[in-house]
């Protein structure tokens, strides 16, 4: 009986050490919070920058097409 306590013991502790192991290699599981912030104000900025360049754009371009040569 002893020799089947010490093989679930030791069994146990191993089982318990790896599920430790897992958790300290997974770190925080809320972390990926502040890495999706990141990424929506990224594409946020990224379509502004966009709508900016679409409006200098259209203003350059309506500019030189009222622009008399002659």
């Amino acid at each position: 009986m002893t020799e089947i306590q010490l093989i679930y013991y030791w069994t146990r502790t191993q089982l318990t050490a790896l599920n430790h192991r897992r958790l300290e290699q997974a770190g925080d599981p809320e972390r990926g919070d502040g890495i999706l912030i990141w990424v929506v104000m990224t594409a946020l900025l990224a379509a502004a920058a966009i709508a900016i360049v679409a409006i200098i754009v259209n203003k350059a371009k309506s500019t030189a097409n009222n622009t008399q040569t002659q």
